[in-house]
């Protein structure tokens, strides 16, 4: 047995062979036809001569639907007419499953879908070269963003997605019922991986699902997504993590680049590796920014949707794709991140991708005391953070951290215009199901 991949292997060679695939698309053109067969790995020519194979044999093949997915034995044989180099001739085949008729959208059809049309039949919208392409490349992104961290020394961790509090507050938790007792899926591994800080497991990444009940319906947001997190400890300031953070970027593309060949070649895309290191903006340099290009923006607002945008025109125009920007207002940042102490602004990050916001992170508020002092500044009750709050009253080195949005990573590599083209299944404020 062989599959269309093994075939090619066989592109020299006469012999009969077993391919299983999709029925792409079926041409009679009378005294000869001809079925494309698809698997994950391409396609392969069916030939039938019309006096040559079995009448029953032609007229069963011939009267397939599309998208029929049949078992095909036959003599492979060198053919100069198709991209493989050989075709088969079949002596029989088996019918697995037969394709209901109208499909419900088409797969190699040059028809324009609506994306919520291909989202309710996501399975046949990945049957699309292009589309299972962006899968195979998200796939090779998060084995290489893993290789990256094993290499500086990480540890692999898991933390709950079900948790007792939110690590950034309550607007934006989805609740559940929990035996009885309230609880929350979790926003971030925030709170679990600092904790691992006290711990002695001084580096630490998860890949992990998190989850926003954002009431946001953009091509950017959605309100489950995969989160690449790491945490690492002993370091002298937030630099150090964004050095990290750059170096495991650059891994990722500069092997993605070269072992993604194929299925860039499918998109029709050419991956660009920055120089590093990547540039830094302040806060206030990119809010000048905004505001020089007609947005009102004052200071302490977020940059928005917007402003990200017009500091990445600006920055593309200067052959820049990716940069950090830093030094933003305290206020504007969580609970855990370290304040620098009367300037009013804080010991963080983010880090932009053309124009987008992928990652944020910065240097931790690792002291008992002005960590409390920070939860109440921001109107928490440090006695519902008790378990975090434990790992700091009794050793807690300096450490820093930062999550990436996968799927945000994922669609500005492959500049995909919605992040739903880079999620199996996207969950957001209108879509459960599939």
């Amino acid at each position: 047995m062989t599959s269309i991949k093994d075939s090619g292997n066989i592109s020299k060679e006469d012999g009969i062979v077993t391919v299983k695939g999709w029925v792409q698309d079926i041409r009679n053109l009378g005294g000869i036809s001809f079925i494309t067969l698809r698997d994950r790995h391409g396609t392969l020519q069916i030939t039938m001569p019309k006096k040559k194979i079995d009448p029953d044999l032609f007229e069963s093949l011939t009267r397939l639907s599309r998208e029929s997915v049949i078992a095909v034995t036959g003599e492979v044989k060198e053919s100069n007419q198709t991209a493989l180099g050989v075709e088969v001739i079949p002596t029989a085949f088996e019918l697995c499953s037969e394709a209901g008729v109208p499909l419900p959208m088409g797969v190699v059809d040059k028809v324009n879908v609506e994306m919520d049309t291909r989202l309710n039949n996501r399975f046949m919208d990945l049957r699309k070269p292009e589309v299972k392409a962006v899968f195979e490349i998200r796939s090779m992104v998060i084995g290489l963003i893993s290789e990256a961290m094993a290499k500086n020394g990480f540890v692999n961790i898991n933390t709950p997605k079900i948790v007792a509090s939110g690590a950034e507050g309550g607007a934006t938790l989805f609740s559940v019922d929990y035996f009885g007792k309230p609880a929350y899926l979790a926003q971030s591994p925030q709170l679990y991986k600092q904790m691992l800080m006290s711990t002695g497991l001084d580096r630490v990444f998860e890949i992990g699902p998190a989850f926003r009940a954002e009431h946001s319906n953009t091509n950017r947001h959605v309100t489950e997504f995969i989160s690449f997190d790491g945490e690492m400890a002993w370091i002298n300031k937030e630099e150090d993590v964004m050095a990290m953070i750059e170096e495991a970027i650059d891994y990722v593309l500069v092997n993605l680049k070269e072992r993604g060949k194929k299925h860039l070649e499918v998109l029709g895309k050419e991956i660009t590796v920055p120089k590093r290191p990547y540039p830094l903006l302040t806060y206030t340099e990119c809010l000048k920014m905004a505001v020089d290009r007609g947005l009102p923006l004052k200071d302490g607002d977020d940059l928005g949707t917007e402003g990200e945008k017009i500091i990445g025109d600006i920055m593309a125009e200067k052959g820049n794709d990716l940069y950090f920007i830093i030094e933003y207002p305290e206020e504007a940042k969580p609970f855990y991140i370290m304040e620098k102490e009367g300037t009013g602004l804080s010991f963080s990050f983010d880090l932009d991708y053309k124009g987008q916001e992928i990652s944020s992170g910065g240097q931790r508020e690792h002291r008992y005391p002005e960590l409390v002092k920070r939860m109440e500044k921001k109107g928490l009750d440090p006695n519902d953070f008790e378990s975090y709050l434990n790992a700091f009253r009794y050793g807690m080195p300096p450490h820093g951290g930062w999550g990436i949005g996968v799927d945000r990573l994922v669609a500005k590599i492959l500049d995909l215009p919605n992040v739903r083209e880079a999620i199996l299944f996207p969950r957001d404020i209108g879509r459960l199901s599939p």
